[in-house]
């Protein structure tokens, strides 16, 4: 019997902490030694971290890069490696280095360079040329990268047909909610055309405003799942492959004998390199038995599907999910649940603030529903002693807001202060007297509530090196509903990238997990308000959440025109309203700290317009 025994990494790697990686890439070739693995696979571009972005024009970079590939090339006694790095070869690639026994047997060059979205590979990078196929324990082996297994005529289709029975995938794919089962699926239809295993493994842990959920796997020729790695934690997934079963399969498959799936492949000329020879070891120890959750996400089956509503907003008699896809004439598409959406955003806070050498974090607690997530994820990400919230009250407070921000906290374990602001805003619009009294717009004293809140958060910061987190939401950062240098003040967004309607449903996911009101019932409840000005609840102008959201998602994350989105059954007077909210907004965005991206198009690296031009929807 052929067999294969696979070990798949999902290290939480930092881009240019070249000691770091080191550390946790040995350790894990020890740990996979340990349990008989014949080959362990890293994730894309593992020692130097993704995305590297220009730090790969600094000579020293890729230096450091290469010398952490002969240490690991050094310590692979005894085992195949395949591990991905730089390679400075006339350009730069983004490669994978195939080591065995302690030498360097191969390099693979990544083919398909994505330059979209959140990817800028072809500034940095040459696309490589060769689909090599290497043979370890007898047994043919496809190495590419990310990209590449994606499409169904690229490097996989041309390896197998050069005699590859595995695919062994590299990967630093970032995270967005629902990726997991478009990605499952994918694998499970490339091992299926090409009759071979497909092992994919994926980078975890945040860098900047990127997420990287793990998730690696493994599917056999069949397409079913044998084995898979855990959601936003690291992990070492170890799984024997039955390669004899891809010979049996492809002797039973009609179109492989034909021929036909091969005339598919775009590339023909392969090198095949001898790696090893040598027998599988049948000594090997026995793996630990390991329970997959095959559900997904990391979500326990008996989650309710009550968390799909948030706080009873319908639209119709369909409810309103934050995994809305679709919106035709009140129709809704519901696909994702929230739990993969919180982890995600509570390991991207903390990684953001671990990495960056940071430790405490400052929040100002409104007693409204986002103030109230963003102190919840902090508390999961950071423990709740390094959380400071602050109350700022104005004479336009309400008391039930201070009294729902002391519970809040008082809930979560955090520290809370105090400080008043208006004694602050009278001494802050009597210097401006003159200068702006008797202009007809108030927008300008009601945002000076605003800049003094912010101005206080940034304080606190600086005095006590706390992290200031913002608490804006996608919705608003949208329409530009924020005060530059005033709600937007901060280092980090949090739920920069998540909707209102989206923001009350992880809400309610986090007090389903506590099995509690962690956050207040009363929080819910009440209407939207930043207490700017006399009994203010929010602003009438705008459409209510449960529609407003749906016409941003089809105009930002789905590129839909004014015209598509009316013919959805969306009021036209309020589409075009909305999208010139959208277009005028652009410079506020930019001024935003980064957040962590959750949804397949976030503002920044994945949409990038103008700030000055002429052009209008």
């Amino acid at each position: 019997m052929r067999n294969l025994r696979i070990a798949m990494a999902q290290p939480n790697i930092t881009v240019g902490d070249f000691e770091g990686n080191e550390r946790k890439i040995l350790q894990a070739i020890n740990e996979a030694k340990g349990l008989g693995a014949d080959l362990i696979s890293f994730p894309e571009l593992a020692i130097c971290g993704y995305p590297p972005e220009d730090l790969l024009y600094k000579p020293r970079f890729i230096q450091e890069n290469l010398r952490v590939l002969d240490k690991v090339i050094e310590h692979s006694s005894g085992i195949s490696v395949v591990i991905g790095f730089i390679d400075a070869n006339e350009d730069l690639f983004n490669a994978a280095a195939v080591i065995d026994n302690g030498k360097l047997v191969g390099v693979y060059h990544k083919i398909c360079l994505p330059n979209y979205g959140v990817f800028d590979e072809l500034r940095y990078f040459r696309s490589g040329t060769e689909y090599p196929v290497y043979v370890i324990n007898g047994i043919g082996i496809g190495v590419n990268i990310c990209d590449d297994i994606w499409y169904g005529a690229g490097p996989t289709t041309t390896q197998v047909h050069s005699g590859a029975e595995v695919i062994v995938n590299l990967s630093a794919s970032p995270y967005y909610h629902g990726k997991s089962y478009r990605r499952e699926s994918m694998l499970s239809t490339r091992a299926i055309d090409n009759v071979a295993i497909i092992t994919y493994t994926n980078m975890v842990g945040g860098q900047d405003q990127l997420v990287f959920e793990g998730d690696s796997m493994a599917v056999d020729e069949k397409g079913r799942l044998i084995a898979r790695g855990k959601h936003f934690e690291e992990d070492l997934i170890v799984a024997d492959l039955d390669v004899d079963s891809v010979f049996q399969a492809r002797l039973q498959d009609p179109h492989w004998r034909s021929g036909s799936i091969q005339n598919a492949g775009q590339c023909s000329n392969t090198a095949k390199i001898i790696v090893s020879e040598e027998p599988n070891d049948t000594t090997k120890p026995p793996l630990p038995a390991r329970k997959f959750v095959l559900e997904l996400e990391g979500l326990e089956p008996e989650e309710p599907a009550s968390l799909n509503t948030n706080a009873g907003v319908k639209i119709g008699e369909q409810p309103l999910s934050f995994g809305i896809r679709k919106l035709a004439k009140g129709n809704i598409d519901v696909r994702y649940l929230p739990g993969e959406v919180y982890k995600a955003l509570v390991l991207g806070t903390h990684d953001y603030v671990h990495k960056n050498g940071m430790g405490k974090v400052v929040i100002g607690l409104s007693g409204g529903i986002d103030s109230s997530l963003v102190a919840a994820i902090a508390a999961d990400a950071l423990g709740a002693n390094n959380v400071t919230g602050v109350t700022m009250p104005s004479r336009h407070s309400r008391q039930e807001n201070i009294d729902d921000a002391r519970l809040l906290a008082n809930n979560l374990g955090i520290s809370l202060i105090n400080i008043p602001i208006d004694t602050i805003f009278h001494s802050y619009s009597e210097s401006l007297a003159d200068f702006i009294e008797g202009a007809e717009s108030r927008i300008t004293e009601e945002n000076i509530n605003s800049r003094i809140r912010g101005n206080i958060i940034m304080s606190l910061s600086n005095k006590y090196r706390w992290l200031g987190l913002t608490t804006g939401n996608k919705t608003e950062l949208a329409i530009g509903y924020a005060a530059l240098h005033g709600d937007r003040a901060g280092g980090f967004a949090v739920i920069k990238d998540v909707h209102k309607t989206m923001v009350y449903t992880l809400a309610k996911y986090r007090n389903w997990l506590a099995g509690t009101e962690l956050i207040p019932t009363s929080i819910f409840d009440k209407k939207p308000s930043s207490e700017l000005k006399p009994k203010h609840d929010g602003d009438k102008s705008i459409p209510p959440y449960y529609i407003l959201d749906p016409i941003l998602i089809a105009y930002i994350e789905e590129d839909k025109s004014v015209e598509n989105i009316i013919e959805m059954g969306f009021d036209e007077a309020i589409v075009r309203q909305i999208a010139r909210l959208v277009d005028n907004s652009e410079y506020k965005r930019r001024q935003s700290p980064p957040g962590v991206k959750i949804s397949t198009k976030a503002f920044g690296r994945d949409r990038r317009l103008p700030i000055t031009h002429l052009f209008r929807e």
